[in-house]
């Protein structure tokens, strides 16, 4: 069992970087590769997150998308479905939460600009064509969104998978 773990583990990191780094949109990644290796997708909610990329929009001032990607898979599977009932709920909140502490363990924020602060030594305005094309060329969508990305959706099957068992 736990050799089928860790390939589901090494499958969602590898799915993660490689969708990231040949589509862009952080938070569809995850989503995406997280919902390839346990296979619980939702096209509606793949649409409804591509505006979460970036840090909303890719502001950059928002959640990282990685983070919102693979949030959006957990609430998938646990979230409340109707008012007033609660359901599984609150399982979704600890969930959520865990994946948040492992950003905060990892990068020390939550924030798309201070996870590109971390990794790249400062954040890029992802509006300005100037500031992107540098961003790209300082490996952003080859080596550093990719990673974060894999990585989110490799904590968010581990979580779901620890959940299941």
């Amino acid at each position: 069992m736990k050799s089928e773990k860790k390939s589901k583990l090494t499958k969602a990191y590898d799915l993660g970087f490689k969708f990231e780094r040949d589509h862009g949109s952080c938070s569809q990644c995850t989503f995406a590769a997280v919902s390839e290796v346990l296979g619980k997708g939702s096209d509606e909610i793949f649409q409804a997150i591509d505006g979460l990329a970036g840090g909303v929009a890719r502001s950059i001032n928002g959640t990282c998308g990685a983070l919102s990607g693979g949030v959006s898979m957990i609430s998938h599977r646990y979230g409340r479905k109707e008012f007033p009932n609660q359901g599984t709920r609150e399982k979704c909140m600890v969930l959520a939460k865990k994946l948040h502490d492992k950003f905060i363990e990892e990068y020390g924020s939550i924030l798309c600009k201070d996870i590109q602060t971390k990794k790249m030594g400062r954040y890029y305005d992802l509006w300005d064509p100037k500031e992107r094309e540098m961003f790209d060329k300082a490996g952003g969508h080859t080596d550093v969104c990719p990673d974060v990305v894999g990585k989110a959706a490799k904590w968010t099957t581990e979580i779901l998978l620890d959940e299941t068992q």
